[in-house]
């Protein structure tokens, strides 16, 4: 047998009834008859209680039958199985599992830290019995596995000014890098018949040795960034007033005029701090 095979046992109840009739029968018999070789019937009934099994919803058990596998009971009820089956109880419920912390490096070599959220449940009984040896402790190591490699295949963030720009990170393409992780994972643990329901980054930094220098990296770009957008506002915005002058024809400006005034709106407008006005009583050449 190499594959789940699912049984439906004898009625526990039906065979409950039948050992409380044996069982007071015997024991009446021995007692009020003086019968003795009803003791048997006593033996007999407590050797069948001990096949009763109860399954709870989302639960299975597995049967098996002097190191023989004899079927699984996924359906939740009251049964009764052979006494000399061994069983072996294994959840079919969602199981939420958050991994430590890994310090592991990305694709640029920088070392981050790094977890996983994991929500998972056992399909196949026999594979999870059989075919590894602790199925929780394999879905552990092989999520730290799979963790590992997701973050050596991407950066954690997208630095254009390196000549490493990349369209998929760790840190902003969450949907991408989840998508991979669980593909990554359920291969891995498609060997213990475990279905991956959801895998990903549940906490995501710099080590802490670079965090600080990351932190002003980011920073660093951030007003750069921001710089340049200013900039590009403020040329509009020189280029609008210009030609609003030359179109309404309100004053006539020379070419050191035009500079002047182009100077003193890009301060103002990229400047940090309000401009102080200043009133100027001669001329541009005075």
């Amino acid at each position: 047998m190499t594959q789940e095979k699912t049984i439906t046992p004898a009625n526990g109840y039906l065979m409950l009834s039948v050992c409380l009739i044996l069982f007071t029968l015997s024991v009446f018999m021995v007692i009020a008859q003086e019968i003795y070789w009803f003791i048997l019937g006593i033996l007999t009934s407590i050797f069948i209680a001990i096949g009763f099994i109860m399954v709870q919803p989302n639960n299975s058990r597995v049967l098996l039958l002097f190191g023989k596998y004899a079927g699984t009971i996924k359906q939740n009820g009251f049964y009764w199985v052979n006494p000399f089956f061994s069983k072996h109880k294994i959840s079919l419920r969602a199981i939420n599992f958050d991994s430590e912390r890994l310090k592991v490096n990305d694709k640029l070599g920088n070392p981050i830290m790094i977890s996983t959220i994991l929500v998972w449940r056992v399909y196949d009984t026999y594979k999870a019995a059989f075919d590894v040896d602790n199925y929780e402790n394999f879905v552990r190591v092989q999520t730290d596995a799979a963790v590992r490699k997701l973050a050596s295949m991407y950066p954690y963030d997208n630095f254009a000014d390196d000549g490493h720009e990349e369209d998929t990170t760790l840190r902003s393409s969450v949907n991408e890098v989840s998508e991979a992780l669980e593909k990554e994972i359920e291969e891995r643990l498609s060997i213990a018949g475990i279905e991956v329901l959801e895998a990903r980054i549940g906490y995501l930094a710099y080590a802490q040795e670079i965090a600080n220098a990351m932190l002003k990296r980011q920073q660093a770009i951030a007003i750069v960034a921001a710089r340049h957008k200013i900039v590009e506002g403020a040329v509009s915005m020189v280029e609008m007033a210009l030609a609003e002058l030359n179109k309404k024809e309100l004053l006539e400006l020379d070419e050191e005029r035009k500079a002047a005034m182009v100077s003193n709106l890009m301060v103002i407008l990229c400047g940090d701090k309000d401009a102080s006005p200043v009133l100027n009583t001669g001329t541009l050449q005075h």
